[in-house]
């Protein structure tokens, strides 16, 4: 982060207002307003009668306040770090400031937009969602690196990915198309977390797994959502249990041949919407049967997702609410 005195500040007319900022960074004005009263953190040079005006390396100290009060740094202690840092040329990691031309650049905020409204979620979940909205893609990473290793797969998922997914989701729809870069940037980093526990090698085997019958792991024929049959992969993978994940719009002959091929223990199939899921091919493969005669075997199925809620149950037809039942049922159905 630069000091102040270590380049010329652009005139006060060509910064930011708190409201830009606040736009900017995907944070409140409120906030914003509240760091400069309480820390300190405000612009570095005001004119009376005029509005704040933030400058480039203003707005670097108010990017490494949200740096470091989304990893969970209280704000009092995060501001004595970012003030520590301006002081002394440094950002508050202790890497040189002034980098290559044009630093204070450097230090901005990608992209814009407002906040997303993640509601009562872990503080991880609201710094994923800020990261995500300011198109910071190293942030976003390391959120969800720290989270997957932090609290495993299933936890993560479920109380930090799933609710900033769901957020960004109902605000480009809410929006338009403005959003959807947001969207697309965080559900990238999601699948990229996620592989990175369901590709992991144990010590259970040659691929970390336990021998026997694979889990099948399905989009239904049209469902382009996959997600979290992609969660549904990495705790399976985290518990050492065999898959076969096929990802999205798997087709309706190959599926069942996939069925007949593997001769999984379990079929898992998820529809998002309801005009993906097909009770049909549903049946087709609960009654898609493999081994020899007299030994025959059929697979269980497991109809995950929204897009099934409503429809009719069938006889043995499992429907589980939530990832860590998915994973429970999972497991009994592979003997574990």
């Amino acid at each position: 982060m630069s000091s102040a005195s270590s380049a010329p500040q652009p005139p006060v007319e060509a910064g930011l207002s708190t409201g830009g900022v606040a736009r900017r960074l995907g944070v409140s004005p409120t906030t914003i307003r509240s760091w400069e009263r309480r820390y300190g953190i405000g612009p570095a040079h005001r004119e009376a009668g005029h509005h704040r005006r933030w400058t480039p390396d203003d707005l670097a100290a108010l990017e490494e306040m949200c740096r470091l009060t989304a990893r969970g740094v209280p704000p009092g202690e995060a501001a004595r770090q970012v003030l520590e840092a301006v002081r002394h040329g440094t950002d508050p990691e202790g890497a040189p400031a002034s980098g290559p031309p044009g630093a204070p650049e450097a230090y901005r905020a990608p992209g814009g937009g407002n906040t997303l409204p993640v509601g009562t979620v872990r503080p991880e979940c609201r710094g994923l969602a800020r990261a995500a909205v300011r198109l910071d893609s190293g942030e976003v990473a390391r959120i969800l690196r720290d989270v997957v290793d932090t609290l495993g797969p299933v936890t993560a998922w479920t109380e930090v990915m799933a609710p900033a997914l769901r957020a960004a989701g109902r605000k480009w729809a809410a929006e338009g198309e403005r959003y959807v870069e947001v969207e697309h940037l965080l559900s990238w980093h999601v699948s990229t977390a996620l592989r990175r526990v369901a590709d992991r090698v144990g010590p259970a085997g040659p691929d970390g797994t336990r021998p026997g019958p694979p889990v099948l792991l399905a989009g239904m024929p049209g469902e382009l959502h996959t997600l979290p049959l992609e969660a549904v992969a990495a705790g399976l993978a985290e518990r050492g249990l065999p898959y076969r994940m096929f990802g999205q719009a798997m087709p309706s002959e190959a599926l069942l041949e996939a069925v007949r091929r593997t001769g999984p223990s379990a079929v898992m199939v998820w529809s998002q919407a309801r005009p993906t899921a097909d009770p049909v091919l549903v049946r087709r493969v609960a009654a898609t049967a493999w081994g020899g005669r007299g030994a025959r075997t059929r697979p269980a199925v497991l109809a995950a997702g929204p897009g099934w809620a409503g429809s009719r149950r069938h006889p043995g037809l499992l429907r589980p609410r939530d990832l860590a039942t998915a994973l429970d049922q999972l497991e009994l159905l592979l003997g574990g």
